[in-house]
């Protein structure tokens, strides 16, 4: 019965993804076209700290997609987004096979309509956090070398049962 949610999640993910692709059409997939739009922002004039702050953040954020494939493939992330901040167009890296090529060959797509929502969703959080005065936030965790599977945590539930090992 798991398998059988699973499949349906993933063939109404399938759906959902030719639909928007349908309605935008379809950029290179893997963050890629979000690092190519970064260059865009090099290009703005902030006036103030603020809006200094929320190119920064927009940044960071547009290359996180492609950090975080990296991270779950394993590899590293800095080096693959410099690699691929150095090529052009659809340049990018297939955590798959770990090779560099042109995504659009490889058949690594993404629709032009979630990239831009989410570079939407980007900015509006930008903007949000520029114009608030205070903000409460989790304090970041250090993140391994990625890859493999994760740790099973610990024993939820189990109170009393801290330091047996």
């Amino acid at each position: 019965e798991v398998e059988m949610k699973e499949k349906k999640a993933r063939v109404e993910d399938a759906l959902h993804s030719t639909r928007a692709a349908v309605e935008e059409g379809i950029v290179a997939g893997g963050g890629v076209t979000l690092i190519r739009a970064v260059a865009a922002l090099d290009k703005v004039d902030a006036i103030n700290e603020e809006q200094a702050m929320g190119v920064n953040i927009l940044r960071r954020a547009m290359e996180s997609p492609l950090r975080q494939i990296v991270f779950n493939a394993g590899g590293e992330s800095s080096v693959v987004v410099s690699k691929v901040r150095e090529g052009e167009g659809a340049f990018g890296y297939n955590a798959a096979t770990e090779e560099y090529g042109d995504m659009l060959e490889m058949g690594i797509l993404d629709p032009a309509k979630v990239t831009r929502s989410a570079l939407q969703a980007a900015a509006s959080v930008a903007s949000l956090i520029i114009t608030t005065e205070a903000m409460v936030a989790d304090e970041p965790e250090e993140q391994g070398s990625g890859g493999g599977t994760p740790d099973m945590g610990g024993m939820g539930g189990m109170g009393g049962m801290g330091g047996m090992m």
